[in-house]
């Protein structure tokens, strides 16, 4: 991992101080809240429905045990609303009503306290901080080189990745040196503090795009060209939101010291030319779209005038990216325990559950004798990607012991282990069960995403978690999950696509209805990795459906698959999304559709 120098260091501790003068200066009254606002936000800290809400930036998904047990500190100490604030925000969502399931419990609003939630860009979220106790948090992160500095606001925000970096087995060239360059380049940047809109940027270095980088204002690829030498495929203007967009490539191949000036021109580009007349066509996946060829123009126009007027002030030179490799070489691992656990001592179901976790949640690994473990954090109760102080601490142990220290957040709101002796994966398994982190259903249908809805975001329109909740309680069977196979459900509150709902093989989008809550279901969507094929946008599949119609429609949706799909060889049936496109969108959209006829003609309304 990487590691601050002194500079690192003391401009973190100095953001914070500069903060807590802010903050203070703003509770004093002396801050207006409009000069306060774009300042807390610069920082990570939003005002959301019922509190503020801190994402903590996870600079392309790593923690180390030390910072993943001061982000539990923080959810035990301070993610605690005052109870008049928490009563409030229970009665609001009890009066929304809860979400009927077919087993006929009814599941209400998810609302806890004292946890963090893992975003899909591998950052940390809380949503219960007052504000009057944000400084202290910043203090906090600050003493574990963390922090929430453009988490948030229309600049470039914390850059993602593989959460296999450095470690898969398909892995070309580590991603990690160059998104802590490009990070540590962006971070502040003067120029492009207010840019038009949010900037993401993701990473990645291996075969297989786990870092769905079609859908980011700027995915890279960083690989070897027929030479051996190393580059970028650039990718300019995806986006979800209201309007998905596919990134176009600019670059097939760019030499690897270009890339800090080759983005400065994309940026630049963007910042003179992006639209901030209309916060809906404000995305740089707009411009691109809108002005094609010419804005690829403008960009080499912009990159030759960096380098030939300029100088190429941003080229990155060997001792730099040497410099940053050396934090990013394997850690010294301690050999496997003379007395570690044999999988041979298990009872008949503890093998066939052992069995089960290793095919789902266990990855290979680069160097051969260890493994990849994602310890699944998708289980009935909680939200997707929801983590409680003390499942925190008991994460961090679980690095400690089995995986040199070092824990990730991917993608898919999930903890992993990047570490793992193979020797070991019995002994982590029976830890990780007992800490209810073993789940097998890694890449199933509830290995879902969603995000958090109006639970807490002001700006959705829909609740995502009884949503989330509901189908995992209809899907509790395991073997059902593993015979239905692999299946990305994700789940958004609104148009602004936090969930990722267009990149689902099932997607679902909360919608607003004269004031009623209605869900939009999609089928088709991919998010570029290999089990999804080539990237794409889900298809609705028509009117939108009240929440207690959605697992109903799942259902029938699945049902369709189970009909449709064919062996494929080895005795192992299509997946869901290969079927859906051999037999076509209309007959899934007809399955979907029958769901709503089929529970309003069921006797008394009963779910059919």
């Amino acid at each position: 991992m990487y590691q601050y120098t002194p500079f690192d260091q003391q401009f973190v501790q100095l953001r914070a101080q500069q903060y807590r003068d802010q903050l203070q200066r703003h509770l004093a009254g002396v801050l207006p809240e409009e000069e306060f606002r774009p300042l807390r936000l610069q920082n990570g800290w939003y005002v959301q429905r019922h509190a503020p809400m801190l994402r903590v930036a996870v600079p392309y998904g790593e923690l180390n045990v030390a910072q993943l047990r001061v982000l539990a500190q923080i959810a035990r100490d301070y993610d605690q609303p005052t109870d008049a604030v928490f009563d409030a925000a229970q009665t609001a969502q009890d009066l929304l009503g809860p979400v009927a399931l077919k087993n006929g419990h009814q599941v209400a609003s998810h609302l806890i306290k004292g946890y963090g939630h893992l975003t899909t860009r591998q950052n940390m979220q809380y949503n219960w901080i007052p504000l009057d106790k944000s400084a202290d948090v910043m203090d906090l992160l600050a003493s574990v080189q963390m922090h929430g500095i453009q988490t948030s606001g229309n600049c470039i925000r914390n850059i993602s990745s593989d959460e296999r970096a450095g470690i898969a087995a398909d892995e070309i060239v580590d991603p990690r040196p160059y998104c802590e360059i490009l990070r540590q380049w962006s971070t502040l940047h003067p120029e492009f503090a207010f840019l038009p809109r949010k900037f993401k940027i993701a990473v990645t270095g291996a075969s297989e795009d786990r870092a769905a980088t079609a859908w980011h204002d700027v995915g890279l690829h960083v690989h070897k060209n027929d030479a051996g030498e190393v580059g970028f495929k650039v990718m300019v203007g995806g986006g979800m939101g209201r309007t998905p967009v596919l990134a176009t490539t600019l670059r097939a191949f760019l030499p690897w010291q270009e890339i800090m000036n080759y983005l400065e021109a994309v940026i630049r580009v963007y910042n003179s030319y992006g639209r901030r007349d209309n916060i809906y066509k404000a995305r740089i996946k707009i411009l691109v779209k809108a002005e094609g060829q010419k804005y690829i123009d403008a960009v080499e126009a912009e990159y030759q005038r960096i380098v030939q007027q300029d100088g190429a002030p941003h080229t990155i030179t060997q001792t730099e990216l040497d410099r940053v490799t050396a934090c990013f070489v394997p850690p010294v691992l301690a050999p496997p325990s003379g007395n570690a656990t044999d999988s041979k001592a298990f009872t008949p179901a503890q093998s066939a559950e052992y069995t089960r976790w290793l095919a789902r949640n266990v990855a290979p690994h680069r160097q051969p004798a260890l493994r990849i473990v994602t310890l699944s954090l998708k289980r009935l109760g909680y939200a997707p990607g929801d983590v409680t102080a003390d499942q925190m601490d008991t994460a961090a142990n679980l690095a400690e012991r089995f995986s040199a220290g070092e824990i990730r957040i991917n993608h898919d709101q999930n903890f992993v282990l990047p570490w793992v002796h193979q020797a070991e994966l019995p002994a982590l398994w029976l830890a990780a069960k007992a800490a209810g982190f073993a789940k097998a259903n890694i890449g199933l249908l509830t290995d879902m995403i969603a995000c958090p809805g109006g639970d807490f975001c002001a700006l959705a329109n829909a609740r995502s978690i009884p949503v989330s909740e509901a189908i995992t309680e209809r899907y509790q069977d395991l073997d059902e999950l593993h015979d239905l196979g692999e299946i990305d459900l994700h789940i958004s509150g609104c148009i602004n696509s936090c969930g990722h709902h267009h990149s689902g093989h099932i997607g679902i989008l909360g919608v607003d209805k004269d004031g009623k809550e209605w869900y939009q279901v999609t089928l088709g969507g991919s998010d570029g990795s290999t089990k999804s094929g080539a990237p794409a946008a889900g298809k609705v599949v028509g009117p939108s459906f009240s929440a207690s119609e959605v697992p109903d429609v799942i259902e029938a949706v699945l049902l369709a698959y189970k009909q449709q799909r064919i062996n494929v060889g080895n005795g192992k049936a299509e997946s869901f999304i290969d079927s859906l496109r051999r037999v076509g969108f209309e007959t899934f959209k007809t399955a979907a559709n029958s769901a709503r006829h089929a529970k309003q003609h069921a006797p008394d309304g009963a779910l059919a």
